[in-house]
């Protein structure tokens, strides 16, 4: 089939990759415009399906915005008969999602329509959920609204991070797109419209969340923690030798113990939380490499965090 990909991150280039692989022929390839980025953010630097498309010999197209009449007239131009569409980041307009002869399928990374929206990978870790999915499914208007077509779920560990999930749901989206487009070709492939019921919003992480509160409980510390890791990454203020310094929590685990919040329990680098405790597993100073805590504290003997 001719296929038009619109896809921006890593999580998206794998899908890309696997659809190529699949011989469909891609026409074009949207991304967002390379970014400020490098040592001193003075080079602009393109995505990773910017990059992927390019080392497979595709068209790549980066417009800030797809509100533009001549850009949607360009898009339709593709002749497409099919939209390939994972983690863009930008918002599709009416005359794009149906510009193509088959329509647009996405692959987002949740149990639809539990976590539609921006950060479904971190919200469904941060309300504790002990599986979520990947979903193909028919793009409408609607924020993550369209009838699914097909769905593969995915186990959340008690203690896997976010980065975990990520990569395994990015390969699973990935096989399943091929298997989406497959069946699409054949004309076999399923569409049911989104349960009414259960509708979550998975809004974007706000800045703010990533500062550990040690008076919430210790299930919650720990699923915030392991939610951010690796990025943004959770953090907090350790005391050591007697100077406040930010440090970023990347691994922990729900521990037993008791006492005022945010007082360490042991020598462990295990943390009273409101209720119950965590300990932490893995840390990162700030200029530092991550390091399992065991080691950070032997050159960073930690009096509080706060």
């Amino acid at each position: 089939m001719r296929i038009v990909f619109m896809g921006t991150p890593e999580f998206a280039a794998a899908t890309l990759r696997a659809v190529h692989a699949a011989g469909h022929d891609i026409v074009a390839v949207y991304a967002q415009p390379p970014r400020p980025g490098g040592r001193r953010g003075l080079e602009l630097v393109k995505s990773p399906v910017h990059v992927e498309a390019e080392s497979l010999g595709l068209s790549v197209r980066t417009p800030v915005s797809l509100k533009i009449a001549e850009e949607q007239a360009s898009f339709v131009a593709l002749d497409a008969d099919v939209a390939v569409v994972v983690a863009y980041g930008l918002l599709l307009p009416k005359a794009v999602i149906e510009g193509t002869r088959l329509g647009c399928f996405n692959g987002h990374a949740s149990k639809l329509p539990r976590w539609r929206g921006a950060a479904p990978i971190q919200r469904a870790i941060m309300a504790g959920d002990a599986e979520t999915a990947m979903t193909i499914m028919k793009m409408d208007e609607g924020l993550d609204t369209g009838p699914i077509a097909l769905e593969r779920a995915v186990a959340i560990g008690a203690d896997m991070t976010g980065g975990e999930l990520h990569d395994a749901l990015r390969e699973a989206g990935a096989d399943l797109m091929v298997e989406a487009l497959a069946r699409l070709e054949r004309g076999d492939l399923p569409l049911r419209a989104q349960p009414v019921a259960a509708v979550a919003y998975a809004k974007k992480i706000d800045k703010a969340e990533a500062r550990i509160d040690w008076t919430a409980p210790a299930v919650e510390v720990h699923n915030r923690i392991r939610a951010l890791s690796p990025a943004p990454g959770a953090w907090c203020e350790m005391i050591i030798g007697g100077v406040a310094e930010r440090v970023k929590l990347l691994r922990s685990t729900v521990a037993e113990g008791r006492g005022a919040p945010g007082a360490l329990i042991g020598d462990d680098l295990t943390v009273a939380c409101g209720d119950g405790a965590v300990r932490l597993l893995e840390v990162q100073r700030t200029g530092g490499k991550p390091m399992a805590a065991r080691h950070f504290l032997l050159g960073a003997p930690v009096e509080r965090v706060a």
